[in-house]
């Protein structure tokens, strides 16, 4: 594994064409060494740190196995409409002030369309017009001049899942596609967006699945790909599978990195599976995360966080 890391920052690329198999059962320490090499080789120590805030809950029509969002699913979670723009811009800037890279607004529901995406649009346009730090939106199947309208606003990175590979995709959600997922992130790209695209590991997938869904990331040309290991929810349709054990979750992130070698690989959900935040994430590829509260579950002390990257000897600074 630590000969193929070094052929990669050569300038070699792994492709379907490749026995990927190997992944599944190389050392687990030498499989990260490997990881890690790439990072550091091709990434420049850099790590980047995004935060969300929850533009709009629950209520979702979607039905989305894994998720708390969702009217199919009974979990309680909070729903509520649109967040008021006075609310989302001092979030805002307080986590600039964190020293945070990257600020998204998340809506739960298949969309935003209508009066909604005028509030959006204006929300962004003064989040751009009064704070520096760089603009993520995740919406949902939004329309190519919704795309446009974000850009217009200030909005560089748009943010868009296809969740599992295309084989799994009908098994956990039938209300949209796999097609539909990569219709949209091609429509952004046209407007100009750079996406950020990943998924979930721990929803029954094999692990076939999980190399597909790195290699379509890797043809897609994503430079930013969140990896959620799954938190069993009651009430959701997965809330009873097993969780999944550190060295799984290491193992996936590495062989991520290998297919992806120059991409940010960015930890989501799941570093509560870690006691000390997922330290050995990020010195087996990982070079991103998401920072702060997530959507239905717990998130990571900003602060903290800050603290365990520079004890790692990652630079912050530059990766904005």
């Amino acid at each position: 594994m630590k000969k193929l890391a070094k052929e990669i920052t050569r300038g070699r690329r792994l492709t379907r064409t490749d026995d990927l198999s190997i992944f599944e059962t190389a050392d687990l320490p030498e499989l990260a060494e490997g990881a890690d090499l790439i990072r550091s080789s091709l990434c420049h120590n850099r790590v980047h740190l995004c935060t969300i805030i929850n533009g709009r809950s629950g209520k979702c029509g979607e039905d989305c196995k894994f998720c708390a969002q969702s009217s199919s699913s009974q979990t309680g979670c909070e729903t509520y409409d649109m967040l008021d723009e006075e609310t989302i811009l001092r979030d805002c800037k307080e986590k600039e002030a964190a020293g945070v890279h990257s600020y998204s607004i998340v809506t739960a529901g298949r969309s935003v369309a209508g009066k909604d995406l005028d509030k959006l649009v204006k929300i962004f346009a003064r989040l751009h017009k009064e704070c520096e730090i760089h603009l993520c939106s995740s919406n949902g199947l939004l329309s190519f001049d919704a795309f446009c309208r974000l850009k217009d606003a200030g909005v560089e990175t748009y943010h868009e899942n296809i969740e599992t590979s295309r084989r799994n995709f009908p098994n956990i959600c039938s209300t949209h596609t796999y097609e539909d997922k990569i219709e949209k992130i091609r429509l952004a790209k046209k407007a100009g967006l750079n996406v950020c695209s990943g998924g979930i590991i721990g929803m029954g997938e094999t692990w076939e699945d999980r190399i597909d869904m790195a290699l379509s990331l890797s043809e897609l040309e994503i430079f930013s790909i969140p990896l959620n290991a799954l938190r069993p929810i009651p009430g959701t349709p997965l809330g009873n599978l097993p969780p999944l054990t550190e060295d799984e979750i290491v193992r996936t992130v590495a062989m991520f990195r290998y297919i992806n070698p120059t991409a940010y690989i960015r930890i989501a959900a799941g570093r509560a599976y870690f006691e000390d935040g997922g330290r050995r994430l990020f010195t087996s590829g990982a070079n991103a995360t998401i920072t702060g509260n997530m959507l239905t579950t717990t998130g990571n002390n900003i602060r903290e966080d800050m603290q365990m990257f520079r004890e790692l000897g990652f630079d912050i600074a530059s990766a904005g």
